[in-house]
């Protein structure tokens, strides 16, 4: 009957672990299907440019001599390969300083902290166009990094290719949250003129569609949070793994006293 116990318990654990994590495996439970709502929130959201963003910027025309003042150069290095060593040109980026600003050429200091890239990308339109004509800018922000950590399939930092980046493509992009990471309350860091502040964000809710936060800003943090069960497990792997320790580390001790006493028996 003992030996019989400790299945009984493993078989009355795994029922309750699958009962309690599947009741929580749902999104947006409450979720009313409101296109006028969505639809005004997905079209005010816009990236702002920050101090310490890198940016690139390409201005170009049809006849490329006269932009050419307007480009940072780019520089040469070396990259190793599987056999030798290959040249790469890469675009030098600005750099927004604590104050807002780039150095632009021949437009001189520019506050650019607070703009949209569409925003920037017309200012510098503007501006260029006084000495050429029709000129071509185009605006990145190169710095569009996402950390997903936590109870997630593939912890990872993400790098953004769209600057409309939502709470749910990060977490698709970790290949979606595991069984054990709690969907009620999954964790948003965002750094903000230099103070963090921290965001619970219920995902079962469809209130997160509508909220503030869905949409990720750049180096913004995810931490999904494990869930009791998880939790329960790693105290409990934790416990067994110091017990495993403290057993070894006794019978080594006995061991080694019992091969003492052997010892001094032998020698007399």
């Amino acid at each position: 009957m003992k030996t019989k116990l400790p299945l009984i318990a493993a078989f009355i654990a795994l029922l309750l672990t699958s009962c309690g994590t599947t009741k929580e495996l749902a999104y947006f439970k409450n979720i009313d299907n409101s296109p006028e709502v969505l639809d005004s929130i997905y079209n005010d959201y816009a990236v702002k440019i920050k101090p310490a963003d890198e940016l690139l910027i390409t201005v170009w025309s049809e006849v490329a001599e006269a932009t050419a003042l307007y480009n940072l150069p780019q520089v040469a290095y070396a990259e190793a390969g599987d056999t030798e060593m290959s040249s790469t040109q890469k675009v030098l980026s600005y750099i927004v300083d604590e104050n807002g600003c780039i150095l632009f050429p021949v437009v001189g200091k520019l506050k650019v902290a607070g703009m949209t890239t569409s925003e920037l990308t017309d200012t510098l339109t503007e501006l260029i166009s006084k000495d050429v004509h029709n000129p071509y800018v185009r605006v990145q922000l190169a710095n569009f990094r996402i950390n997903v950590m936590g109870e997630v399939t593939e912890p990872q930092t993400i790098e953004v290719k769209s600057e409309r980046f939502s709470v749910l493509d990060a977490l698709s992009a970790a290949g979606d949250m595991t069984v054990y990471g709690r969907r009620d309350n999954v964790l948003l860091i965002r750094e903000t003129d230099g103070k963090r502040s921290y965001h619970r964000l219920d995902l079962t809710k469809a209130d997160l569609l509508t909220s503030p936060y869905f949409y990720l800003q750049q180096n913004d943090v995810i931490y999904v949070e494990p869930d009791n069960v998880r939790k329960s497990n790693a105290e409990y792997n934790q416990n067994n793994s110091f017990k495993v320790q403290v057993i070894s580390a006794t019978v080594s001790a006995v061991s080694v006293v019992v091969t003492l006493i052997i010892a001094l028996f032998i020698n007399k």
